[in-house]
């Protein structure tokens, strides 16, 4: 949800391996048509397929995807009309919209603290000031929206979480930080596991500011208790720094996340149906599965998923796979389904970055667009649950990014962020100049 401009200085004879991701508050230069930015020459001439306006195109397809994957699980229904299993829109995109999301915070976070070549010493100083300033922002607006009370668990609170999670590691590199991002899928919701039964149960469903009064229940909600703990949840943030830390601009890489991704979701779900069929385990978990969670038998509430976290009365809840269930297999299945969903945006936007980049300009400005979303489902305005809910939040949504990508602009939260974070970054922040990495 947080721009980024990125910009390289390929040299002959080899491909370009660095980036440096330039938080900007102002707006670009202006471009003839669909031309590239002209602080990077050598791009419009070596590259068109990959970049336009000095964005990456697939990066905002992905984005795209995500806020209309969660747009599609807010505004249709989740069961089929005669109740019996779930609906094909909650099988695809039901935990794996919010997931791509937090991937893409990551690679968001890679590509304004230096893209492939990470920031060092003054400079990462700067770039992790604006970065938490982004975080503080992001988490606090989301607790504004909670007030609405609408029907959506808020992901904005959770999301800034993320991102001060992940300032740590923003000088790691693409090796380190995939080894981190398994580990961490694996260990973190097995810790969560043990500790949720000493710990309260969260407020709510969304934080809102009353919460803030009760600033260890808070804290206890966004970490290992809320629809999207951070505790877990922070492996995917480094699934995506990985990602943005690589080389985006290039096909071979694609395919990479492409095939990569879909063969660790593929992986990932057939272990867990390997597990969930031994023998006795079913029973164990239907046995053990709470009322309160119970969504119509155990096959349907592993169909449907939960809200964040499963029971913790077995230790086979672990083994499950279902949305929302924050599991080490879901964990890395969903992780495997961004990364391939970013891959084949990749793709799709070398076929035409300029043309894609305006129809899908939405994800250019998903921090806006997504807040647009949570206040047209407040109660009486856009909040049915059926197709033409559906369709036009995604055609509002989808014309309003398209307008403002067409005439250059940021969406009105994106420009107000990169302000405050570009002072707190400081007026040196983006003087280095793009390096070359390994």
């Amino acid at each position: 949800m947080v721009p980024e401009r990125a910009y390289r200085t390929p040299r002959r004879g080899r491909p370009a391996t660095g980036f440096v991701a330039v938080a900007q508050w102002g707006l670009t230069a202006r471009l003839p048509r669909w031309g590239v930015v002209s602080r990077a020459p050598d791009l419009a001439r070596r590259d068109r397929r990959a970049w336009a306006s000095g964005r990456i195109v697939g990066v905002d397809i992905a984005r795209w995807c995500a806020l209309m994957g969660m747009v599609a699980t807010h505004t249709l229904r989740p069961l089929r009309l005669d109740g019996e299993g779930i609906t094909v829109v909650q099988a695809v995109a039901g935990g794996r919209a919010s997931a791509l999301f937090a991937v893409l915070a990551g690679v968001s976070m890679a590509l304004l603290s230096g893209g492939r070549e990470p920031l060092t010493g003054t400079a990462r100083r700067a770039a992790s000031r604006g970065l938490a300033v982004r975080a503080g922002l992001i988490a606090a607006w989301g607790l504004l929206l909670g007030q609405l009370g609408t029907s959506i668990a808020i992901i904005l609170t959770y999301y800034g979480v993320l991102f001060l999670l992940g300032l740590p590691f923003l000088g790691m590199r693409t090796r380190t930080l995939l080894l981190l991002a398994g580990a961490w899928a694996v260990v973190a919701p097995v810790v969560s596991f043990w500790l949720r039964p000493q710990l309260p149960p969260r407020l709510n469903t969304s934080p809102v500011l009353e919460d803030l009064e009760h600033p260890l229940l808070l804290a206890n909600q966004l970490l290992f208790t809320g629809v999207y703990p951070a505790f877990s949840w922070l492996a995917y943030l480094l699934l995506g720094l990985a990602i943005g830390r690589t080389a985006l601009d290039r096909r071979d890489m694609a395919v990479r996340l492409l095939g990569l991704g879909a063969a660790l979701a593929a992986a990932s779900y057939a272990v867990a149906q390997v597990l969930l069929d031994r023998p006795g385990v079913r029973d164990e978990l239907a046995e053990t599965l709470p009322p309160l969670m119970n969504r119509g038998g155990l096959e349907q509430t592993l169909a449907w998923g939960f809200l964040g976290v499963t029971p913790t009365d077995s230790v086979w809840w672990l083994a499950v796979v279902s949305p929302h269930s924050g599991t080490p297999l879901d964990l890395l299945h969903t992780g495997g389904c961004a990364a391939a969903v970013i891959g084949a945006a990749l793709l799709l936007a070398r076929l035409a970055p300029r043309p894609l980049a305006v129809v899908f300009g939405a994800g250019a400005m998903t921090l806006s667009l997504y807040s647009l979303h949570v206040v047209l489902r407040r109660e009486g305005w856009l909040d049915g649950l059926d197709a033409t809910t559906f369709w036009m939040h995604v055609v509002l949504l989808s014309v309003i990014g398209a307008a403002y990508r067409w005439a250059e602009r940021q969406g009105p939260l994106e420009r107000l962020v990169a302000v405050v974070a570009g002072y707190a970054r400081g007026p040196r922040a983006g003087a280095r100049g793009p390096r070359e990495g390994g």
